[in-house]
């Protein structure tokens, strides 16, 4: 799974309106970005409902940035996107909870745990404004 569209396209607009000096609103980017207006709607009301876009009505409003740039991580905005931390595996983060309930024998499990934290750690460190530059 790890990130799918809904986190490219968070991303994309994330950046878009991190990279304006007003705010962007759905119509522009939808079209700037070639992204069902309904399905980015749905995305920015959940990064705004977190605090990290800010939201103005009217007919100069849209979406800005409520966060520097710097201070938003990719895991950050994965998570938002995915409501849970993406995963490229199946196993469990949890040798405890594998759905099999054979994690104590698995072979694999600690190898895939530890790529998985190796993944979440990259995301964690990279930043909105590292993309941007």
């Amino acid at each position: 799974m790890l990130l799918t569209k809904k986190t490219e396209y968070a991303l994309l607009s994330l950046i878009s309106i991190a990279k304006s000096n007003e705010p962007k609103n759905v119509d522009i980017l939808s079209k700037e970005l070639n992204i069902p207006k309904p399905y980015l709607a749905k995305i920015l009301q959940s990064f705004s409902k977190q605090n990290i876009l800010k939201s103005y009505k009217g007919i100069n409003g849209g979406f800005v940035l409520n966060v520097k740039p710097n201070d938003l991580t990719i895991l950050q905005v994965a998570i938002i996107s995915e409501t849970k931390i993406p995963t490229v595996f199946e196993c469990s983060p949890s040798m405890a909870d594998c759905p099999t309930q054979m994690g104590g024998q698995c072979c694999i499990w600690p190898v895939l745990n530890k790529l998985q934290n190796k993944i979440n750690n990259f995301l964690d460190s990279l930043t909105l404004d590292d993309i941007i530059k």
